[in-house]
């Protein structure tokens, strides 16, 4: 049996502004974005050079959903991003005035700082050792 995770939903506000700041601060690749109704499209991201798992956008349909944008992990780091170069993304980040939740810090497993989406969730960006 062979499986995998093609894609996880990500609940945002507004699909026009999670794109903006996915692919202009963090450089994601837009992969589709197909209109399924007059409120509802399918939006897929994913970082650069990322070949198996993207991130389908999936804009809050009711008060509930709209509740846990920004916290769908109770305030737990939600999401690990792997990078071949952390000090350039780091740079990034600061020139693109993205949240930085923990600076950068070198662990015996590698390189990792904590920054916050628009919404607030938070993320891993780690350069493994």
């Amino acid at each position: 049996m062979k499986q995998r995770i093609a894609h996880f939903a990500l609940v945002v506000k507004d699909y026009d502004e999670a794109i903006a700041f996915y692919t202009q601060k963090l450089h994601f690749q837009l992969l589709e974005d197909s209109p399924l109704s007059e409120s509802k499209r399918w939006v897929r991201i994913a970082p650069p050079g990322s070949e198996e798992c993207g991130i389908l956008l999936a804009k809050a349909a009711n008060e509930r959903q709209l509740a846990s944008v920004g916290n769908q992990t109770g305030g737990r780091v939600f999401l690990f991003l792997h990078t071949d170069n952390i000090e350039r993304d780091y740079q990034n980040l600061l020139d693109k005035e993205v949240n930085i939740v923990r600076p950068l810090v070198e662990e015996a497993w590698g390189k990792v700082l904590v920054f916050a989406d628009l919404y607030g969730n938070l993320w891993d960006l780690i350069e493994p050792a």
